[in-house]
C-alpha cells in the first residue's frame, strides 16, 4: 500500500531530485518535505512543512510517516565553523532520527559520503562517520546509508573546487576502475532514484550503498 515519505534536505542537490522522483512515482501517495524555506512549486501529493530543526517539540509533531529520507548537508565554508557544520550534518539527522524512531518510523535513508569513518582524521569524513554510527545505534528496522563520491548536478552555488572537479572528472573518471570505481563522480539524480527504489523494497537490516563498483 502506498504510504507517506518524509524528506529532510528537500532543497539540496539530491533532495530536490528525490522529491520530484517521489512525486512522479506511485510508491507513495504523500510526500512531506520538512524545509526551512518553502519550495518554489506545488503538487497535490506534496505537503510542505516549514520547521526549525532545533525545535524538538515541532519535529515531534510532524515526523509521522512511513519512511524518512535525510539528504541534508552543508560545507564548513558555508556553515562558518566546524561547530555550525556539526549542527547541520550530525545534529539534525540524529535529532530527527531519534524522534522518528520514537514516533514509530522503521525505515531511514541517509545520504552520507564515500570514506565516512568515525575514526577518520578528516573532520568532514569523521563527522559523517559519527552520524552513521549514531543512526545505527537507534536500531531502525531498515537503515540505508548511501556513500556516493563527488555528486554532479545543477547546484545553486558552485564552489571553485567543484568547478575544477567537474572539468577534471569526465576526463580522468574512466581511469577509476575495480576497487577505485566507487570514487567516480555520481549523478545526484541517480542517487535519488536509488533511494526511492530501495525504500519501496524496505529490506530489514543496515545497508551501505556504494556507486560505480563494477
Amino acid at each position: 500500500m502506498p504510504g507517506t515519505a518524509i524528506v529532510i534536505g528537500a532543497t539540496g542537490l539530491v533532495g530536490s531530485h528525490l522529491v520530484q522522483d517521489l512525486l512522479q512515482n506511485s510508491g507513495y501517495d504523500k510526500v512531506k518535505a520538512l524545509v526551512r524555506k518553502p519550495l518554489p512549486f506545488r503538487d497535490g501529493k506534496l505537503e510542505q512543512i516549514v520547521v526549525d530543526f532545533t525545535d524538538e517539540a515541532a519535529l515531534q509533531s510532524v515526523l509521522h510517516g512511513d519512511v524518512l529520507f535525510c539528504c541534508i548537508g552543508t560545507t564548513i565554508k558555508k556553515a562558518g565553523s566546524q561547530e555550525a557544520f556539526t549542527a547541520v550534518d550530525y545534529a539534525i539527522p540524529m535529532r530527527c532520527g531519534a524522534i522518528a524512531r520514537k514516533n514509530g518510523i522503521e525505515q531511514f535513508h541517509l545520504v552520507s559520503s564515500i570514506g565516512a569513518q568515525s575514526s577518520s582524521k578528516n573532520f568532514y569524513l569523521r563527522t559523517k562517520g559519527r552520524t552513521e554510527a549514531a543512526l545505527r545505534a537507534l536500531q531502525f528496522s531498515s537503515l540505508y546509508i548511501y556513500q556516493p563520491s563527488f555528486l554532479t548536478g545543477n547546484r545553486r552555488e558552485m564552489r571553485f573546487g567543484e568547478q575544477v572537479a567537474l572539468w577534471i572528472m569526465p576526463v580522468f573518471g574512466f581511469l577509476l576502475r575495480g576497487r577505485w570505481a566507487k570514487y567516480r563522480p555520481v549523478k545526484a539524480e541517480d542517487v535519488a532514484i536509488k533511494m526511492r527504489e530501495l525504500s519501496e523494497k524496505g529490506e530489514t537490516g543496515v545497508h551501505y550503498i556504494l556507486f560505480h563498483q563494477s
